[in-house]
């Protein structure tokens, strides 16, 4: 059978290998630096980079030397996220959710590692915690993530387990013994809790959203100030989450046994 990639068109693949070296650590790069990047010849560079520009996938930084991502790039990630049926059928449960708890919900997908949030419910409060659409966290050490990572094939997930677990505080679990005991305890309670693991004072719980076979394939979460977002209030929090997250289920055709 033929290898697929051998249809891929290289100009394009040069492209797409630009705007990938764009990240939260690196928004802006020169010609230069993504020339090394992406291993090409600084003329070929700037010659797709300048095309890119043309095209709206690409701007001119403020400094007029470096280049960023474009606008374009949003308005076509916008569209993906508005077409999902998934966002859609969940902001009815997500909303009734907020007002029940009175604090803010995010629904989000999972992708390759990381926790990608798609949509987000405010809560009344002053103070509110909550990942703005389009924000990627890691996924060993959010809520969210870890539903995510607890349902994962066993091979996928002894290749992330394999990867140094970074700590962002000093709750963070970083051995990869324990928090495959966690993600065990996970999946049999069907609710994950990140105690302040990603960032100090946050906490959060999130549980599963199924489709008709059973896969998770997203996970909406609740977070807060952690003076807010007790454990005694996680407990007491966990049955309207795990409501909100089954009405949406139902929604994707996910029937219980």
């Amino acid at each position: 059978m033929k290898d697929p990639t051998d249809y891929n068109v290289r100009a394009v693949e040069r492209a797409l290998e630009i705007l990938c070296c764009f990240d939260d650590k690196n928004p802006e790069r020169g010609v230069s630096e993504i020339a090394q990047v992406v291993s090409l010849h600084k003329a070929t560079t700037h010659r797709i980079v300048t095309t890119m520009v043309n095209l709206g996938f690409l701007e001119r930084a403020a400094d007029g030397q470096k280049y960023r991502l474009g606008m374009q790039l949003a308005e076509m990630g916008f569209q993906v996220i508005r077409r999902m049926d998934l966002r859609r059928e969940a902001l009815l449960p997500m909303t009734q959710l907020s007002e029940s708890i009175d604090e803010a919900c995010d629904l989000s997908i999972y992708d390759h590692g990381d926790v990608f949030y798609v949509e987000m419910i405010q809560s009344s409060h002053a103070l509110t915690i909550s990942a703005r659409v389009g924000t990627r966290l890691p996924a060993a050490c959010t809520a969210s993530g870890k539903i995510f990572l607890a349902n994962l094939p066993e091979a996928e997930l002894s290749t992330i387990l394999t990867q140094p677990l970074r700590a962002f505080t000093f709750k963070t679990i970083t051995s990869p013994d324990e928090l495959r005991r966690q993600l065990a305890q996970i999946r049999q309670q069907d609710y994950a809790v990140d105690n302040e693991e990603f960032e100090t004072g946050v906490r959060a719980v999130a549980a599963a959203v199924r489709n008709h076979d059973g896969a998770v394939i997203a996970a909406i979460s609740v977070a807060g100030p952690s003076s807010r977002i007790t454990p005694e209030r996680i407990l007491q929090m966990t049955g309207a989450l795990q409501e909100a997250a089954h009405a949406v289920s139902r929604r994707m055709g996910w029937m219980p046994g």
